[in-house]
């Protein structure tokens, strides 16, 4: 027996309750499809079955939230703001520190390793001064199947698409199996965490960050969980730090607390 308009409905308030993310009516189908999928690779039978492994297993709460979580992005998107980030951002606080300095960057949430690996080959090819600090990326995201390929970092044609050519020579692998993979050294170069936004331990847990790229991911919260996403945000964030949200999203009607700053290159946020 399928999953019911209740079940459904049940489950999308305990995925919010967990993620923060918003399933409405309109999800519907795409919850009932990935509930199917869990129940029948689980073995549970039917839904009842499958309810009290959900609530009583850790490791399925998470192959659940793994199941419904988008995390399609590409290498270079949205490039205007690592542009930002390279142009205006990095120079004005390296200005700051001490040659050798650290500068922590923070990529939330980071797909695939697409975001992440993304700003290192950015700095790399954009940033003279990249080699005189000590620049740490951390990619963090809900889905740990989505973490365990960005540390395996095999990525197909489509994601590479907007990469240069001279780009894709110099930090990945030749192609086989119509995949390439990037190199050792950026791969361990990037550290990867799974955090959850709505989780405050989890976001303190990593520490606070000079620049943070948040991009795309409040599009899919209600008004709630993003006032408490972006408190986490502001907090994981040094004084003067720097946030960076998709070009759909603002940060004036969520927490007033942000100063908007407008860069040639990107329209940021920054902490006072």
């Amino acid at each position: 027996m399928p999953p019911t308009d209740e079940d459904i409905a049940q489950v999308s308030t305990l995925l919010y309750m967990w993620t923060g993310m918003v399933f409405s009516e309109k999800k519907a189908y795409y919850i009932e499809r990935r509930l199917i999928e869990r129940i029948r690779r689980t073995g549970s039978g039917d839904m009842r079955t499958y309810f009290g492994r959900l609530m009583g297993d850790e490791a399925e709460r998470q192959a659940l939230i793994n199941a419904v979580t988008i995390n399609e992005s590409y290498f270079y998107r949205e490039d205007n703001q690592f542009a930002a980030l390279a142009n205006a951002i990095l120079p004005e606080l390296a200005a700051t520190k001490a040659p050798g300095g650290r500068i922590r960057i923070w990529s939330m949430p980071c797909a695939h390793g697409e975001e992440a690996y993304s700003i290192a080959i950015w700095l790399l090819e954009n940033w003279a001064m990249v080699d005189a600090y000590h620049v740490e990326i951390v990619g963090s995201d809900i889905d740990t199947h989505a973490l365990a390929s960005a540390r395996d970092g095999h990525y197909g044609k489509r994601a590479l698409a907007r990469l240069p050519e001279a780009a894709r020579e110099a930090y990945f692998e030749p192609e086989k199996h119509y995949q390439r993979r990037i190199i050792k050294d950026l791969r361990e170069s990037v550290q990867f965490t799974h955090v959850n936004l709505v989780d405050a331990a989890a976001v303190a847990s990593q520490g606070r960050f000079d620049v943070i790229l948040c991009r795309n991911l409040l599009i899919y919260f209600d008004e709630i969980s993003r006032a408490s996403a972006a408190g986490h945000l502001y907090n994981a964030l040094l004084p003067r730090g720097f946030l960076c949200l998709g070009h759909s999203e603002s940060m004036a009607r969520i927490d007033t607390r942000f100063n908007l700053v407008r860069l040639d290159d990107a329209i940021v946020y920054r902490r006072p």
